[in-house]
C-alpha cells in the first residue's frame, strides 16, 4: 500500500517544479551575487526575481522589504532581537503562550539573562487568544508584540490586524510568525499594517533551511548577523542563491495555489476525514477554533488514548501524522499548546495532528480511516486511563469544540 503524509505541518515535500528551478544554481549558475561580473550578476537577477516572488505571495509594497534568511526560527529571533535594540526605553514584549519555540525560547532567555520584562498572553479552549488581556498588556514600555498568524498545532488563526493596531496605540512595534500561514491561507501585510513578519519555505514546498523575514518600510532595524553587506546591510553572508531561488519559485507556486481555490479543496477534504473519524470513533473531539483555522490543520483528540501508541501503529502502517509540534517530539507531555488551552491530561496525551496539503487526497483519508478506529482502541487499551462517563466527555466536548 503506498505511503500518507498526513504531517505537513512539520515540512512539505519538495516540489519538484522547485527543484527544478534550484539545480542550475547548483551547477553552472554558481557565481556570488556580491561579484561585478557576469557569473555574479546572473545569481543577482536570481534573488532579486526570487525576492518579487516572495513578496508577491505576502503582499508587500516593495521587494527590498524583504530580507531572506535562514528560515523562520532566525527571522523570529532577528525580529524581536532588533525590536529591543531600536526602541529605546523600552524593554517589555507581549507574546502568547501558545508561540512557537522559536518565540518562547528566546523571549524565556531574555527575560532571565537580559532583565526583559514578557507578558504571557493566555488563551481559551478554542486557542483563541485572551484580547482583552493582550490589550492590557501593552503600554509605554512595550517595545514589541508578537503573536503568530496560525498556530502549528490546531490551526486557529489570530487577528492579526486588530492586534497589530491595538500595538501601534500603545506605540509598539508589531510582529507575527506566519510560518504556518504562509502559502496556505491569503496574507497581507498592508491590509494587516504588520510592522514584520516570519516565514519559512519549507511549509509550503520548498526547500528547507531557506526563509524570509518582511521589514516595513521605515521600521527601524539592526542586523543580528554582522559581516559583509548582503540584504542592503540587513544580514550579512554570502547568499543561498539555490536556496533563495527556491523560495521564490515555491512562493510563486503556493499564491497560484491561493489564487485557484486550492485551500477550499484541502479544506473539504480534511472535514470530510473529520467528520468520518469522529463518526466512527467515539469519545472524540476537534481542538482548536474550528470556525477560524488553516484549512489544513486537523487536531484531533482521541480522549484517554496513548497518542504515543497512535502515532507508532500509524507508522508501521506506512502513515505519517504528528502528536502537535514536531519541535516537542519524544516528550510524553501533553503539548504547550494543549496545556495552555487548559485541555484535560487524559485528553491532551491523544491529541493527533493531521495536517494536509495539496498533494493529499481521498485515497489518503480512506487509508487512515481504514485503520483509525482499530489503532485508537488499542491505544486506550495501553493508556491505563478509565473510561469517563458520559456527563464528564459531554462536558470536555462543549468545552473544546
Amino acid at each position: 500500500m503506498h505511503p500518507v503524509y498526513l504531517d505537513n505541518n512539520a515540512t512539505t515535500r519538495l516540489d519538484p517544479a522547485v527543484l527544478a528551478e534550484m539545480l542550475p544554481f547548483f551547477t553552472e549558475h554558481f557565481g556570488n551575487a556580491s561579484s561585478i561580473h557576469g557569473f555574479g550578476k546572473e545569481v543577482g537577477a536570481a534573488i532579486n526575481r526570487a525576492r518579487k516572488q516572495v513578496r508577491a505571495l505576502i503582499g508587500a509594497a516593495q521587494s527590498h522589504e524583504i530580507v531572506f534568511t535562514s528560515g523562520g526560527t532566525e527571522s523570529d529571533n532577528t525580529a524581536l532581537l532588533s525590536a529591543l535594540e531600536t526602541q529605546s526605553g523600552r524593554n517589555e514584549i507581549v507574546t502568547s503562550a501558545v508561540e512557537h519555540p522559536a518565540i518562547l525560547a528566546l523571549v524565556q532567555h531574555l527575560q532571565r539573562h537580559r532583565g526583559i520584562v514578557v507578558h504571557m498572553i493566555g488563551v481559551d479552549g478554542k486557542g483563541r487568544l485572551d484580547i482583552d488581556a493582550y490589550r492590557a498588556a501593552l503600554g509605554p514600555k512595550t517595545a514589541i508584540a508578537s503573536i503568530m498568524w496560525a498556530n502549528n498545532e490546531t490551526g486557529t488563526i489570530f487577528p492579526v490586524a486588530e492586534l497589530a493596531r491595538l500595538a501601534h496605540e500603545a506605540g509598539a512595534l508589531f510582529h507575527t510568525d506566519a510560518v504556518q500561514a504562509a502559502g496556505r491561507i491569503p496574507i497581507d501585510v498592508k491590509a494587516a499594517d504588520v510592522d514584520m513578519l516570519s516565514l519559512s519555505s519549507h511549509k509550503f514546498h520548498g526547500p528547507k533551511g531557506i526563509g524570509a523575514l518582511y521589514v516595513k518600510k521605515g521600521v527601524a532595524f539592526h542586523q543580528l548577523i554582522r559581516g559583509g553587506k548582503q540584504e542592503r546591510g540587513r544580514r550579512a553572508g554570502t547568499e543561498n542563491a539555490p536556496g533563495i531561488v527556491g523560495l521564490g519559485k515555491a512562493a510563486d507556486l503556493a499564491l497560484k495555489r491561493l489564487l485557484t481555490g486550492e485551500g477550499d479543496r484541502v479544506r473539504q477534504l480534511r472535514d470530510s476525514f473529520e467528520r468520518a473519524a469522529l463518526g466512527r470513533i467515539d469519545a472524540t473531539f476537534i481542538a482548536g477554533d474550528t470556525e477560524n483555522r488553516l484549512p489544513n490543520t486537523s487536531n484531533i483528540v482521541f480522549d484517554r488514548a496513548e497518542g504515543e501508541v497512535i502515532l507508532l501503529e500509524l507508522d508501521k502502517a506506512g502513515i505519517a501524522a504528528s502528536s502537535g509540534s514536531a519541535c516537542a517530539a519524544g516528550s510524553t507531555e501533553p503539548s504547550h499548546v494543549l496545556r495552555a488551552m487548559k485541555m484535560p491530561y487524559a485528553a491532551a496525551l491523544g491529541a493527533i495532528r493531521f495536517s494536509f496539503s495539496h498533494t493529499s487526497g481521498a485515497e489518503d483519508v480512506a487509508r487512515v480511516l481504514a485503520i483509525l478506529p482499530a489503532i485508537v482502541e488499542k491505544a486506550r487499551e495501553a493508556s491505563g486511563f478509565a473510561a469517563m462517563d458520559e456527563t464528564a466527555q459531554a462536558g470536555l466536548g462543549a468545552r473544546f469544540r
